[in-house]
């Protein structure tokens, strides 16, 4: 059976046998299953990689919200500072992820990015192109998404 299922099995368990049906109750629920699943990880041989996916998803909304935050002061910034200190760029990013639902999560999580909006996927699927707000250095953009958007995505998803 499927970990994830049995965990969430286990946070509706919690929510039932405490009689509110809350955001905290099933959170607290997912999190004391787990616990409970990490007690009894030599019963199941595959909990290890269920384990090391729920750590690099939970990494991966952590860096995306933190990213989210960083850009959007960015955004702020230049829009309440007089003049325009932006330099908009159209840039091509190659791609080192490959799947259909990498490439879709990656080119969301840019537009989701202020100041960032993806544009369109080559035919062959290995360039993604993109807006940037502040495109001053297409090579620091390129790095970034490569170095982090994509890392993150690709470890999330395999």
């Amino acid at each position: 059976m499927n970990l994830f299922a049995i965990n969430m099995f286990l946070a509706f368990a919690w929510v039932a046998l405490t009689g509110g049906v809350t955001l905290s109750g099933l959170i607290t629920g997912f999190l004391l299953g787990l616990a409970a699943m990490w007690l009894v990880r030599p019963l199941f041989p595959s909990s290890r990689g269920y384990f090391m996916r729920l750590y690099y998803w939970t990494r991966l909304v952590v860096m995306f919200i933190y990213e989210l935050v960083v850009s959007s002061f960015s955004v702020i910034s230049d829009v309440f500072t007089p003049g325009q200190d932006s330099k908009p760029a159209l840039i091509a990013i190659p791609l080192n992820v490959t799947t259909d639902l990498q490439i879709t999560m990656l080119a969301n999580f840019i537009s989701l990015t202020p100041g960032t909006l993806s544009l369109d996927v080559s035919d062959d699927r290995k360039t993604l192109y993109i807006h940037a707000m502040f495109g001053d250095d297409p090579d620091a953009i390129r790095a970034q998404i490569r170095d982090h958007f994509e890392v993150w995505v690709r470890e999330a998803t395999e």
